[in-house]
């Protein structure tokens, strides 16, 4: 359970989540940040049982312990304007205790994986709203965390960018991805798993296709994946 005040965003999800790459969409307020504040122990569940990497998280000790192998990218991210794109991906390498040994050659690793090794030395203020993000998603991936949890991590991206992403992210084949976004073509093209979700609840999870099957004849949109989404988020009365 997961909200705030008196307000439930989220109450009765059961789920679990393995190596892969697993889409989240959903309209806005759906609780799909919510989901992934709560994943990344940001925010603690106000109930219900939360484990990460097969451990409860009962107490803030369990957490920080789970926060080594958590890369979390939140749509908005703060940085400190002064640094350099090496030193926000190295801050966030020593926040999330990766080894010192290896932290220097992690960050370049993290830091080239996103396109910005001719800009590691650039300070965060000089960067366009892409590069930004893209230096937020390298300090999602310094360290080779074992989950890997990006919210809307393409916005800002020009095309050919969203495409490095995309290879980005298939690169990764030992971790568990959980990204949260509108463009259901990212979905289609690199989630092994999706789920649609709607006022904190799960109304579909499974493969792609299998979303893409549902649609309606009349359903809206451009692809068989949209069509999927938006018949699946029409049962549920959502206006289009």
């Amino acid at each position: 359970m997961q909200g705030y005040g008196k307000s439930r965003i989220i109450e009765g999800l059961d789920f679990d989540i393995s190596v892969g790459t697993l889409g989240l969409l959903g309209p806005n307020g759906a609780g799909k940040s919510t989901l992934l504040r709560t994943l990344a122990t940001v925010t603690p569940p106000l109930g219900g049982q939360l484990q990460i990497f097969g451990k409860e998280i009962c107490a803030e000790r369990d957490a920080r312990e789970a926060r080594r192998n958590i890369g979390f990218l939140p749509q908005d991210f703060g940085y400190y304007p002064g640094f350099s794109v090496y030193d926000f991906v190295r801050y966030c390498a020593w926040m999330r205790e990766v080894p010192r040994k290896i932290a220097h050659q992690e960050t370049l690793r993290a830091v080239r994986a996103v396109g910005l090794e001719g800009q590691k030395s650039t300070k965060m203020k000089a960067l366009s709203g892409g590069m930004l993000r893209r230096a937020g998603i390298a300090t999602a991936i310094v360290g080779s965390p074992k989950l890997i949890l990006l919210d809307e991590p393409t916005v800002g991206l020009d095309p050919a960018q969203r495409l490095e992403f995309r290879t980005l992210i298939r690169s990764i084949d030992d971790a568990a991805v959980v990204l949260s976004t509108h463009l259901v073509e990212d979905v289609a093209a690199i989630c092994d798993d999706v789920a649609v979700m709607q006022q904190g609840k799960f109304l579909f999870r499974g493969k792609p296709a299998n979303l893409a099957a549902a649609t309606r004849s009349d359903a809206l949109g451009d692809s068989p994946l949209e069509r999927g989404y938006m018949t699946v988020l029409g049962q549920q009365g959502v206006s289009r």
